[in-house]
C-alpha cells in the first residue's frame, strides 16, 4: 500500500456534492451503523456511480483509471465499483480489520482500492494497514462492519485478533488531507478507529478497481458483497457488461 499526496486534490468538491446526492437519497443496500450509546452515525454505501452524477464524472473523467493503471502494472483498467464511507462526528464506531477480497465475486492477480478521504483526518482516526498481508495467502471471514459473519458457514477462518496483538504486526497508516489517496491491494487487512472528533465528519470515498486477468466468481450459497444480484456471469468468466465499464482498454 501507498499513499498519494494531493492525488485528487481537484475533485474533493466532486465527490463532496456527490455524496451530499447520495446520503439525502442512498441505495436499499445503504447500511448505518450507530454508536454504543447511539452517538453519530457510519453511513456505508456502494454501487450508485451510474446516478450520482459526480462519481460517474470522477470515475471516468480523473486521472484515478491511470493510476490504478500504474499501480497494478496493468495494461487494461475496470471498475468493479465505488464504495462510499461517512462517520460522522463522535461516531465511536470502528471500522472492523477485514480484507475486501473475501467480500467479493471477482478475482484476479491485479487489484487496487483507491480510498479518497474529503475531510482532514490524523493519524489516530485514519485508515491503517497490516503490512505484508495481502501475501500471507490465506483469505478470512468477511463479516459485516457491526461485527456480525457475512456468511456464518464460508469455511474460512476468522480473522485475527489484531487490536489485542498490535505489537506482533506491523501496522501502517497515515495522516491525510482531502484529495490524498491511500491506494491497496483488495487482499491487504485493514481496519480504522472510530471518529472521536466532536465537530467533523470524516469522508472517504473508495474506488475498487481490476486489472488485467480478473474473472468472475460465483460462491454458491454464499452472500457476496456488493451482492450484483442480476449478473448471468459465471465462475470464471472475464467481468463483462455495463456494470463492469473498462476505464483503460489496450
Amino acid at each position: 500500500m501507498t499513499v498519494l499526496r494531493g492525488a485528487f486534490i481537484d475533485w474533493v468538491d466532486v465527490l463532496r456534492a456527490g455524496i451530499d446526492a447520495n446520503l439525502d437519497e442512498p441505495d436499499p443496500n445503504a447500511r448505518i451503523y450507530k454508536g454504543e450509546n447511539g452517538n453519530g452515525r457510519f453511513f456505508v454505501d456502494y454501487c450508485n456511480w451510474d446516478r450520482i452524477a459526480e462519481y460517474k464524472n470522477f470515475i471516468f473523467n480523473s486521472n484515478a483509471a491511470h493510476i490504478g493503471a500504474a499501480l497494478m502494472n496493468s495494461q487494461n483498467v475496470q471498475l468493479f465499483h465505488e464504495h462510499v464511507l461517512v462517520k460522522e462526528a463522535s461516531t465511536d464506531v470502528p471500522t472492523p480489520w477485514h480484507q475486501d477480497a473475501p467480500y467479493y465475486c471477482v478475482t484476479g492477480p491485479k487489484t487496487v482500492s483507491l480510498w479518497v478521504p474529503l475531510d482532514t483526518i490524523e493519524r489516530d482516526t485514519t485508515l491503517e494497514f497490516v503490512s505484508g498481508s495481502h501475501l500471507w495467502g490465506k483469505h478470512f471471514r468477511p463479516q459485516r462492519f457491526d461485527g456480525s459473519a457475512l456468511n456464518e458457514d464460508d469455511g474460512l477462518e476468522e480473522i485475527p485478533d489484531i487490536n489485542q496483538h498490535r505489537d506482533e504486526y506491523e501496522i501502517l497508516g497515515w495522516a491525510v488531507e482531502p484529495g490524498d489517496a491511500i491506494a491497496f491491494d483488495y487482499r491487504t487487512i485493514h481496519g480504522a478507529a472510530g471518529n472521536h472528533q466532536p465537530h467533523r465528519q470524516r469522508r472517504a470515498f473508495s474506488l475498487r478497481l481490476v486489472g488485467d486477468g480478473a474473472r468472475f466468481v460465483r460462491r454458491d450459497g454464499l452472500v457476496s458483497s456488493p451482492p450484483f444480484p442480476n449478473l448471468t456471469l459465471k465462475s470464471g468468466d472475464p467481468l463483462t457488461g455495463d456494470t463492469f465499464p473498462f476505464l483503460l482498454h489496450a
